[in-house]
């Protein structure tokens, strides 16, 4: 309990707003122009790493039935459960150091988006048929022509989208750890701060 009071204190908070507000903004991209990705985890992902799992969960979860109630992508709320699955995740594979390196950054994507391809796909095919009103919709209709069914072509969609989509979003957060002054990371007593600065050494030393 008290170290689920430790990752709800006012700053913690502030920065789940901010992480709901990314996720929304920077999931609307894809949507706008018809990419096959999703980019709606960045927030989460952030956040699971920085601050832990139950804020990581709860930044997935509020962004989806935010996301819902502005009327900007409604059926995001069916996938609630899943974006808070990638904020555990996300601080699992924080704490164990993944975060630390480019490439284990990548590897904690895939086998995020992997875990999320497997959970979203009944809830694609079975609660809206399979068409999302997103990017991946196309991909689906590929899939179909093929001739796999709703559940098959969803699942397919999936395991070509959402792993590169999750790669892509911790690569990225890797990066904006790497970024963020040591200072910042501190205030969430994360483990991540050492780590990356370690990591930023040695890439350091490489160049030189």
């Amino acid at each position: 309990m008290n170290g689920l009071r430790k990752e709800f204190t006012t700053f913690s908070i502030a920065l789940m707003a901010v992480g709901i507000a990314l996720n929304i903004g920077a999931g609307q991209i894809p949507r706008l122009v018809g990419l096959p990705l999703y980019l709606d985890s960045i927030g989460t992902v952030l956040v699971g790493v920085l601050v832990g799992p139950w804020a990581g969960a709860v930044t997935g979860f509020l962004a989806n039935l935010v996301w819902t109630m502005t009327g900007l992508f409604p059926q995001a709320f069916a996938w609630a459960g899943v974006a808070a699955i990638i904020g555990v995740l996300a601080a699992v594979f924080g704490r164990a150091g993944w975060l630390q390196t480019f490439g284990r950054s990548a590897l904690a994507g895939l086998i995020t988006g992997i875990v999320a391809a497997v959970l979203s796909a009944p809830i694609a095919a079975y609660v809206f048929g399979g068409v999302t009103g997103s990017g991946t919709d196309v991909l689906v209709g590929v899939f179909r022509a093929a001739g796999l069914d709703m559940l098959g072509a969803n699942m397919a969609q999936g395991v070509v989208s959402d792993p590169l989509d999750k790669m892509i979003t911790f690569v990225l957060v890797w990066a904006v750890l790497l970024a963020l002054p040591e200072r910042f990371k501190a205030r969430f007593g994360s483990a991540v701060s050492k780590r990356t600065t370690r990591s930023a050494r040695r890439t350091s030393r490489r160049r030189r």
